[in-house]
């Protein structure tokens, strides 16, 4: 097995991202759904201020390249805040509840 085989697949990844308004979302969403790897996206703002929104993206996908989304966020004028949630694996698996929930 190689180095590349080992290494498991970003099944989903959620990321807080700033962004500029234009692009906005649409095309945002539009672009990223391009990428390799990629089934769907879903973007969501949960902040507007004058000249920048901040939002919630959520990417699924069969092997999700974090560099090349990070990249092409960048390029649209972006930035990652911070990387929410990733799943990794053969599959998808959510969260389970516990007695801390």
């Amino acid at each position: 097995m190689t180095k590349t085989e080992m290494v498991g697949k970003i099944r989903r990844i959620v990321l807080d991202i700033l962004k500029p308004m234009d692009p906005n979302i649409i095309e945002m969403a539009k672009m990223i759904s391009l990428l390799n790897g990629i089934v769907a996206i879903n973007i969501s703002i949960a902040e507007i201020d004058l000249k920048v929104e901040n939002a919630k993206i959520t990417i699924e996908g069969e092997d999700i390249d974090y560099e090349e989304v990070r990249d092409l966020i960048e390029d649209m004028g972006g930035s990652i805040h911070s990387i929410d949630e990733v799943v990794a694996g053969k599959m998808i698996i959510d969260d389970a509840a516990t007695l801390q929930d």
